[in-house]
């Protein structure tokens, strides 16, 4: 996404950090747990453990989410199967120190005297807050230095991003390849679901095609990617997924020989119906209309 790979980091301080990543890093760096038994000399490794969830963890790539990333940069993968290597993968989130209390000490020098952390968020092109997860620490440290690295499974940092109130998650922003997961991506993966792109979505064309019902000059529509689905890599080369949006293209068929205010009159009506459609809602984030007139 330009927007996140061109801007600087910005950390959001409106919330305070959601109580899994808190917990997180609570417990990391510690000598010793809760109780005041030291770590140093017990073995915290194992499945289920929950302290250590990626004890063996180097920071380095999941090694499917790389594989499908690489797939959709090839053109043989797609924005479907990005999601679903996400679904079972762990990334990192970024974190920064930010004082929440501050006052003068005894000898009128200010004092710290409460420090939050808070996750890093950043500003899409469209003004919606985005999150930023990182499939490798070295990537995270190359974007903002100063930030601390979580690691957390996607479907938990996407559920950070709903609480965040960021509707976008960007993948590596500044790497060679950042990727955009919109809206509804975002929502399914926090609820741990299957998501279809609106785009390829069949039952979508049914919503859509009833939509359009009893509008007289309305011929035929049909449902395709929009502009904004394609990404462009550090090298400009383009990305077939990714982008920012808008992420669905309707090509409406109308009855030729309309004058302007009709056509304009029929895409408000189309528009006014669709927006009501919960349906079409969840599975949407952002549309684009091109009009053509209908053969014959």
């Amino acid at each position: 996404m330009a927007g996140a790979h061109d801007d600087g980091p910005s950390p959001s301080t409106e919330r305070r950090l959601p109580g899994h990543i808190a917990a997180a890093l609570a417990r990391a760096g510690r000598p010793a747990d809760s109780a005041g038994q030291p770590w140093d000399g017990r073995d915290l490794s194992g499945d289920g453990n929950p302290l250590h969830q990626f004890d063996a963890d180097e920071g380095r790539p999941d090694p499917a989410v790389a594989a499908a990333v690489a797939d959709l940069v090839a053109g043989t993968g797609s924005e479907a199967g990005v999601h679903r290597a996400l679904a079972g993968a762990r990334v990192f989130v970024a974190v920064v120190a930010s004082l929440a209390e501050g006052g003068l000490g005894e000898h009128g020098f200010a004092e710290d005297k409460e420090a939050d952390m808070a996750l890093v968020t950043v500003a899409a092109p469209d003004g919606r807050k985005a999150l930023p997860v990182f499939t490798s620490v070295e990537r995270l440290e190359a974007w903002h230095r100063d930030a601390r690295p979580v690691a957390v499974f996607a479907p938990r940092a996407a559920l950070s991003a709903v609480s965040e109130g960021a509707e976008l998650l960007v993948l590596d922003p500044g790497a060679d390849v950042t990727l955009v997961l919109r809206r509804p991506a975002v929502w399914a993966l926090a609820q741990q679901k299957e998501w279809t792109p609106s785009y390829a979505d069949p039952s979508l064309v049914d919503e859509v095609e009833k939509a359009a019902e009893g509008l007289a000059p309305v011929r035929g529509i049909a449902i395709s990617p929009g502009a904004g689905v394609a990404s462009r890599d550090a090298a400009g080369r383009i990305v077939a997924g990714g982008g920012a949006g808008p992420e669905l293209r309707l090509t409406v068929s109308l009855a030729p020989g309309l004058p302007a205010e009709a056509v304009r009159e029929t895409v408000s009506e189309l528009n006014g119906r669709l927006a009501v459609s919960t349906r079409f809602a969840e599975a949407v984030d952002s549309i684009e209309v091109k009009v053509r007139a209908a053969d014959g």
